[in-house]
């Protein structure tokens, strides 16, 4: 009997720590702890063009301000285009001098002609207008008349003449010409300007401020374009992000404050919600039932510390409790 008893007793003890373990499992609800990455903007830094590296001005660990010198190029051949087009556009230059002046002499000489053509009808109006006067009085014959009147005649042509070649002696070429001029002066500065964005492009300077991360250019290496050289990060504007699916985001909003861990630190960094974002529809759909009613996404959650933390590094691993999340006070 006392055997029955004891065996009775230890079945409701069973029962009511299954009961009590049941309870506390449906009741207790574990705490939700997020892990994260510090992140930060990297910029990749790439020569444009061919050449050599002749120098280098920064090395891993640096940190640069923007427009620092980081590394020095050369290229004989772009040298080369160079030197060729600034004499092309020289040689365009000269073209269009001539076509649009003349020579000095050249002008002087029209000119010296030009006036006394204008002599000679002065001197043709003068001896015209004499005879003329004379005529009805019997004093000219009426052929001395004729040819005084030729005289002028011809005067006047060769002044008119005289003065077109002197306009066109100091005008230059036809406006046709001068256009021609002006497009090859145009078109060779255009190549000029080309080749020299080119070699200007075998200096590179720091693009923005930041640390230099990644180091692959060497003295003596030839690279060609669009070869990456360096990299940077920008240590002052770091941020931390978190992948959370849907139905743990419980209202979370932008602006909201909490906790992270940062286990490299040793230490509790604030932070706050700067933007909640869906990642990509591939591998970040999760059926919550079997039978796959409906599907949850994931979100990348970014935030940033509310003030700069000393040593924090881009890719430190940070743990946050997410239910201590709350608004900003």
């Amino acid at each position: 009997m006392q055997k029955i008893t004891t065996t009775i007793a230890i079945i409701i003890a069973v029962i009511l720590l299954l009961v009590a373990a049941l309870f506390y499992i449906s009741h207790h609800k574990p705490e939700l702890v997020i892990q994260g990455e510090v992140a930060a903007n990297r910029v990749d830094i790439s020569v444009r063009v061919q050449g050599r590296a002749v120098e280098l001005t920064a090395d891993i660990g640096d940190k640069v301000k923007k427009g620092d010198l980081l590394l020095r190029l050369e290229s004989p051949a772009l040298e080369t285009q160079l030197a060729t087009s600034e004499a092309q556009y020289r040689v365009a230059q000269a073209n269009r001098d001539v076509v649009y002046s003349t020579r000095p002499e050249t002008i002087e000489a029209m000119r010296a002609q030009y006036e006394k053509a204008e002599a000679d009808l002065l001197l043709a109006k003068s001896n015209l207008d004499r005879m003329e006067g004379a005529a009805p009085r019997g004093g000219v014959s009426q052929q001395n008349l004729d040819v005084a009147r030729n005289a002028f005649s011809s005067a006047m042509e060769a002044a008119a003449a005289a003065k077109a070649n002197y306009e066109l002696a100091v005008s230059g070429s036809s406006p046709q010409q001068k256009s021609l001029a002006d497009a090859q002066v145009e078109q060779a500065r255009a190549a000029l300007s080309q080749v020299q964005s080119d070699y200007d492009a075998l200096t590179v300077y720091a693009p923005s401020d930041g640390q230099v991360t990644v180091r692959v250019a060497e003295v003596g290496q030839l690279y060609n374009p669009g070869t990456p050289l360096y990299s940077l990060i920008n240590m002052d504007n770091l941020w931390l992000t978190f992948n959370i699916r849907e139905d743990y985001l419980n209202y979370a909003a932008v602006g909201d404050h909490f906790t992270v861990y940062v286990p490299a630190l040793k230490k509790d960094v604030d932070v706050y919600i700067q933007a909640i974002n869906p990642l990509g529809q591939f591998a970040n759909w999760q059926a919550t039932k079997a039978t796959g009613d409906f599907d949850l996404r994931t979100f990348e959650v970014k935030a940033k510390p509310v003030k700069a933390e000393e040593g924090l590094l881009p890719g430190m691993s940070v743990i946050a409790d997410w239910k201590s999340r709350h608004t900003a006070d």
